[in-house]
């Protein structure tokens, strides 16, 4: 794909409008960045987990889409406020983390991160933990130098507490607020950063961040110290929720959680409905880039040239190109009406889709047995009834009979295809 060119500040508005991911902006901010001065902007990063997932690409292209328009992007993980935990979008509290786990996964995440950001050292991106300030902040010091400046009727007036107030709000979360607010203060003294980035659920805790500028900075009472900007939520037109597997299980960006194949595969199965809202949100491809494959897929919805578009630009994107390539391979050669008796292929098969594993001494039991064994039925009985209809294929030939003994591909392998979607592919034990 061709990569999208620098941009000049100014057009980052107009850039997120067509994309349909603007929210809600400061009435400042266009004139700010209408003067080309370079700005500095942050997102925060939860470091709950060891990985981010396919739900952070919102911040993340947040980040990506500010530096190639001139900005510097500043991600702050939250050390600190990971220890408290965000009431906003959630209906219970999150487990604390102790700092070892954080570390962990401060590391971790920096790592995702220089996948999508330049963090060339002096000119580019900057990763931050907002424990190094907070773990130092004295109780009195906070209360006397920010506390003061909020009110509780303020605080309670925001949607991220109203909505858990009836089901139970500890003090704790109550003051996640506060912490948020002081961390673009600090950010703002320290280190020149002027806006402030996050879903539209955060909109709350970044004014209360713009208010606490506001009342402790000495600039001129016509300038803006600071700015805000927020995306939209996303909200799949299909009703499918965004960021989940089949199964319900998150998409994560560490291949250990999810793999490059599956990683691809989440991407090429987006219902035709999301395809389009997913090129613009995840990734640079152009405006007519976009609309031409928006066009070839009401043409050709068979073909599937948008899925196929933004599951290899964003695959690239977090996992490289030759995991990329591999996910592909394997991805065609899984969803292939065609036998497969190359031993390299299905080894490649198996360990990016996965599939089942065979005790050799049930092959001369029959097909039935050693599928049934094997877990790829549920029963014996199941097993036989599906063979005997004709239903299944076996190392590329369709077997009728439940006792049909199979010969492993190099002794080691077995390709089974169930009916016309399914394909299983089986390794010998031992």
């Amino acid at each position: 794909m061709t990569p999208a060119p620098a941009a000049e500040l100014g057009g980052l508005l107009a850039e997120l409008e067509w994309r349909g991911i603007l929210h809600e902006a400061t009435p400042g901010l266009a004139a700010r960045l209408a003067t080309g001065k370079p700005i500095s902007g942050y997102i925060g990063f939860d470091p709950s987990a060891d990985s981010l997932h396919v739900g952070h690409l919102v911040p993340i292209f947040g980040l990506l889409r500010l530096q190639r328009f001139g900005g510097r992007p500043v991600a702050v993980v939250g050390g600190g406020t990971g220890m408290i935990g965000d009431p906003s979008g959630r209906s219970a509290e999150r487990n604390l983390l102790d700092v070892e786990t954080l570390d962990a996964n401060l590391a971790a995440i920096r790592i995702q991160l220089e996948r999508f950001l330049d963090f060339t050292p002096g000119t580019g991106a900057v990763m931050v933990n907002n424990l190094d300030w907070l773990g130092e902040l004295r109780l009195i010091d906070f209360l006397r130098d920010t506390g003061k400046h909020f009110t509780i009727p303020y605080m309670l007036a925001k949607d991220s507490v109203q909505v858990r107030l009836e089901r139970g709000l500890s003090f704790t979360e109550f003051s996640y607020m506060l912490l948020q607010a002081y961390d673009y203060a600090h950010l703002q003294r320290t280190m020149g950063v002027e806006l402030q980035m996050g879903g539209a659920d955060q909109w709350g805790n970044i004014t209360a961040g713009l208010e606490l500028i506001r009342r402790t900075s000495d600039s001129a009472d016509d300038v803006e110290p600071a700015h805000a900007l927020a995306y939209k939520l996303l909200l799949s037109p299909s009703g499918t929720k965004f960021g989940k597997s089949e199964v319900g299980e998150s998409v994560w960006l560490d291949p250990s959680r999810t793999s490059p194949y599956a990683f691809y595969q989440y991407w090429v199965n987006t219902d035709d409905r999301d395809a389009g809202t997913y090129l613009r949100w995840f990734t640079e491809l152009s405006r007519d880039e976009i609309e031409g494959l928006e066009a070839e897929m009401a043409r050709a919805p068979e073909g599937r040239a948008a899925q196929r578009a933004l599951a290899l630009d964003i695959t690239v994107r977090t996992h490289g190109m030759e995991a990329a390539a591999s996910a592909i391979a394997d991805s065609e050669a899984k969803f292939s009406a065609a036998s497969i008796d190359d031993p390299a292929v299905l080894s490649s098969l198996f360990a990016s889709a996965g599939g089942f594993t065979f005790d050799p001494a049930t092959l001369g039991a029959g097909a039935a047995v050693v599928l049934a064994e094997a877990g790829v039925f549920g029963s014996r009985g199941e097993a036989r009834r599906m063979i005997a209809s004709g239903g299944v294929t076996l190392n590329g030939a369709r077997v009728t009979d439940p006792a049909f003994v199979p010969e492993a591909i190099a002794g080691e392998w077995l390709d089974v295809r169930i009916g016309k979607r399914r394909r299983e592919i089986g390794r010998r034990r031992g």
